[in-house]
Protein backbone atom coordinates (compact mmCIF):
# COMPACT_ATOMS: atom_id res chain seq x y z
CA UNK A 1 0.00 0.00 0.00
CA UNK A 2 1.77 3.72 -1.16
CA UNK A 3 -0.96 5.44 1.19
CA UNK A 4 -3.54 4.50 3.22
CA UNK A 5 -7.25 6.09 3.54
CA UNK A 6 -10.12 6.03 5.78
CA UNK A 7 -13.59 5.07 4.59
CA UNK A 8 -15.76 8.03 4.20
CA UNK A 9 -18.03 8.88 7.05
CA UNK A 10 -21.39 8.59 5.37
CA UNK A 11 -23.21 6.67 8.04
CA UNK A 12 -22.28 9.29 10.35
CA UNK A 13 -25.13 12.00 10.96
CA UNK A 14 -25.57 15.25 12.84
CA UNK A 15 -28.31 17.16 10.56
CA UNK A 16 -25.47 20.20 10.18
CA UNK A 17 -25.37 21.66 6.93
CA UNK A 18 -21.44 22.39 7.24
CA UNK A 19 -21.12 18.37 8.52
CA UNK A 20 -22.51 17.10 5.29
CA UNK A 21 -20.87 19.82 3.03
CA UNK A 22 -17.47 18.80 4.76
CA UNK A 23 -18.23 15.09 4.27
CA UNK A 24 -19.28 15.14 0.99
CA UNK A 25 -16.00 17.00 -0.04
CA UNK A 26 -13.69 14.34 2.47
CA UNK A 27 -15.55 11.67 0.34
CA UNK A 28 -15.06 13.22 -2.98
CA UNK A 29 -11.33 13.43 -1.49
CA UNK A 30 -11.13 9.91 -0.88
CA UNK A 31 -12.29 9.15 -4.70
CA UNK A 32 -10.04 11.13 -6.47
CA UNK A 33 -6.92 9.96 -4.38
CA UNK A 34 -7.54 6.29 -5.17
CA UNK A 35 -8.54 7.11 -8.92
CA UNK A 36 -4.17 8.71 -8.74
CA UNK A 37 -5.59 12.64 -8.45
CA UNK A 38 -3.96 13.87 -5.78
CA UNK A 39 -3.68 17.55 -7.01
CA UNK A 40 -7.74 17.69 -6.65
CA UNK A 41 -8.03 15.22 -3.87
CA UNK A 42 -5.94 17.86 -1.54
CA UNK A 43 -8.02 20.33 -3.15
CA UNK A 44 -10.73 18.46 -1.67
CA UNK A 45 -9.60 18.01 1.74
CA UNK A 46 -7.91 21.27 1.92
CA UNK A 47 -11.97 22.37 1.38
CA UNK A 48 -13.13 20.27 3.49
CA UNK A 49 -11.33 21.50 6.46
CA UNK A 50 -12.19 25.27 5.91
CA UNK A 51 -15.68 23.89 6.90
CA UNK A 52 -14.11 23.77 10.19
CA UNK A 53 -16.18 20.77 11.37
CA UNK A 54 -14.38 19.59 14.28
CA UNK A 55 -15.09 16.00 14.60
CA UNK A 56 -13.96 15.16 10.65
CA UNK A 57 -10.79 16.96 11.10
CA UNK A 58 -8.78 14.04 12.20
CA UNK A 59 -9.98 11.68 9.73
CA UNK A 60 -9.66 14.53 6.80
CA UNK A 61 -5.79 15.19 7.97
CA UNK A 62 -5.31 11.43 8.23
CA UNK A 63 -5.92 10.84 4.78
CA UNK A 64 -4.44 14.23 3.88
CA UNK A 65 -1.26 12.97 5.14
CA UNK A 66 -1.40 10.20 2.79
CA UNK A 67 -2.44 12.26 -0.27
CA UNK A 68 0.52 14.80 0.45
CA UNK A 69 2.89 11.53 0.72
CA UNK A 70 1.53 10.97 -2.84
CA UNK A 71 2.54 14.21 -3.56
CA UNK A 72 6.06 13.85 -2.26
CA UNK A 73 5.25 16.46 0.26
CA UNK A 74 6.36 14.52 3.10
CA UNK A 75 7.24 17.22 5.54
CA UNK A 76 3.22 18.44 5.44
CA UNK A 77 2.48 14.99 5.32
CA UNK A 78 4.01 14.45 9.12
CA UNK A 79 1.73 17.90 10.07
CA UNK A 80 -1.35 16.32 8.71
CA UNK A 81 -0.74 13.22 10.66
CA UNK A 82 0.49 14.78 14.01
CA UNK A 83 -2.22 17.35 13.65
CA UNK A 84 -4.92 13.83 13.17
CA UNK A 85 -3.14 12.52 16.09
CA UNK A 86 -3.73 15.12 18.34
CA UNK A 87 -7.70 14.34 18.82
CA UNK A 88 -8.67 13.25 21.85
CA UNK A 89 -11.33 11.22 20.18
CA UNK A 90 -11.25 7.86 20.34
CA UNK A 91 -10.83 7.40 16.34
CA UNK A 92 -9.26 3.95 16.15
CA UNK A 93 -8.87 4.13 12.69
CA UNK A 94 -7.90 7.62 11.93
CA UNK A 95 -5.21 6.96 13.80
CA UNK A 96 -3.95 4.01 12.60
CA UNK A 97 -4.15 5.50 9.29
CA UNK A 98 -2.39 8.61 9.91
CA UNK A 99 0.84 6.62 11.64
CA UNK A 100 0.46 4.83 8.28
CA UNK A 101 0.97 7.64 6.29
CA UNK A 102 3.12 9.09 8.87
CA UNK A 103 5.55 6.53 8.74
CA UNK A 104 5.53 6.40 5.04
CA UNK A 105 6.80 10.20 4.62
CA UNK A 106 9.71 9.45 7.79
CA UNK A 107 10.67 6.57 5.71
CA UNK A 108 10.67 8.78 2.30
CA UNK A 109 12.66 11.58 4.34
CA UNK A 110 14.91 8.67 5.47
CA UNK A 111 14.46 8.83 8.98
CA UNK A 112 13.70 4.83 9.21
CA UNK A 113 13.64 4.35 13.17
CA UNK A 114 11.11 6.58 13.33
CA UNK A 115 9.32 5.70 10.67
CA UNK A 116 9.38 2.15 12.15
CA UNK A 117 7.69 3.32 15.18
CA UNK A 118 4.80 4.78 13.21
CA UNK A 119 4.58 1.65 11.23
CA UNK A 120 4.58 -0.25 14.98
CA UNK A 121 1.73 2.34 16.41
CA UNK A 122 -0.05 1.89 13.24
CA UNK A 123 0.18 -2.47 13.21
CA UNK A 124 -0.79 -2.07 16.66
CA UNK A 125 -3.83 0.30 15.91
CA UNK A 126 -5.15 -2.12 12.94
CA UNK A 127 -2.67 -5.42 12.33
CA UNK A 128 -4.39 -4.94 8.17
CA UNK A 129 -1.29 -2.27 8.16
CA UNK A 130 1.61 -4.57 7.08
CA UNK A 131 4.83 -2.32 7.69
CA UNK A 132 6.81 -1.84 3.89
CA UNK A 133 9.96 -1.33 6.20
Amino acid sequence: RSSAVVTPTSTISSGNDAFAQANALYSQSVDLANAGNYEKALKAADDALVLNVTHLVPVIQSNRAGILVMLGRNTEAITAADIALSSNDNLTTAFSIAYFNKGNALKNLGRIDEAKAAYANASRLDNTLVPPI
